[in-house]
């Protein structure tokens, strides 16, 4: 079973996205895509941030369309100023109510704070109480993008991965993928590295030596994270087989030439060729989701 962990959609898709051209793709057009490539669930996760969002989506909306189609599977999302805009707010509540409707995480979470204030760090508690994994992205800056904010090689977030040692991350974006290579700088961590990977990336340190730490290989982010240095794509894909997760993010129609095919070629071909196992495919592509989610 291929399991997308990381997609977006909309049951009514609202005002084009400025920047794209285009809406959110409709539940309808994410299954034919889906039906061609070869994709057989996938993980909605809600647009309630308003930091990243140009039209705000509910999470009733992901529930509604997870009872319609079950091939998806619902998470819910809570900004941390949500109820009371304070750190002692109970998050829980909303996350309880949640869970019980069958949602089996969290996230996209894009709030634009730091991983180590009070609010976000209240969120983490709650989470981690009710055995909620986070999906979240990581952002260099407060302001002007979306989120939750880190320092070069992810101090902050390394932080509550200490302070939070029973919830599950899933770690996303360019300032967490770009990590993956010791050479990081400030000037390309919010980007798209090219070239060899070099030892010592804070990325691979904390997938492999955090039990709670998990790789979300969605999108762009997180297909250079693997194909920019193949050899070492093939390693690290066999090294942590059992942390790191198939994904898309697939937002729009056009997406169907880019996310949605990239991760998947690429992880088709290396099987095909022999650079990776059955097994540990198998486990990328789905079997890590099944087991983690419990689905």
């Amino acid at each position: 079973m291929v399991i997308d962990v990381h997609v977006h959609t909309r049951h009514h898709p609202g005002p084009i996205r400025l920047g794209t051209g285009q809406t959110y793709a409709t539940p309808e057009q994410l299954i034919e895509m889906y039906d061609e490539v070869g994709i057989d669930r996938a993980v909605i996760l809600p647009g309630t941030n308003p930091e990243c969002s140009h039209h705000i989506q509910s999470v009733q909306d992901v529930l509604e369309i997870c009872e319609r189609w079950p091939r998806f599977i619902p998470f819910c999302n809570v900004h941390p100023q949500q109820v009371r805009n304070s750190s002692d707010a109970d998050l829980g509540h909303l996350m309880s109510w949640f869970k019980d409707a069958g949602c089996k995480g969290i996230g996209e979470v894009t709030a634009n704070m730091p991983f180590d204030d009070p609010m976000v760090e209240n969120l983490f508690r709650h989470a981690q109480e009710l055995e909620l994994p986070v999906t979240f992205h990581v952002a260099t800056q407060v302001g002007g993008t979306y989120g939750m904010v880190d320092d070069l090689n992810l101090p902050r977030f390394e932080g509550a991965v200490d302070k939070f040692p029973g919830l599950v991350f899933l770690c996303h974006s360019q300032a967490f993928w770009s990590e993956i290579s010791g050479d990081v700088t400030e000037e390309t961590r919010g980007g798209y590295p090219k070239g060899p990977v070099i030892e010592g990336g804070k990325a691979v340190d904390l997938i492999m030596n955090s039990p709670n730490v998990y790789g979300d290989l969605s999108a762009g982010s997180g297909f250079n994270a693997v194909s920019r240095d193949p050899e070492f794509g093939y390693w690290f894909l066999t090294e942590c087989q059992d942390k790191l997760l198939f994904g898309t993010d697939v937002c729009a129609p056009k997406n169907r030439y880019d996310v949605l095919v990239h991760l998947k070629n690429f992880l088709d071909e290396a099987l095909a060729d022999g650079h990776i196992s059955q097994e540990v495919y198998d486990k990328v592509m789905g079997g890590n989701a099944v087991q983690l989610l419990g689905l």
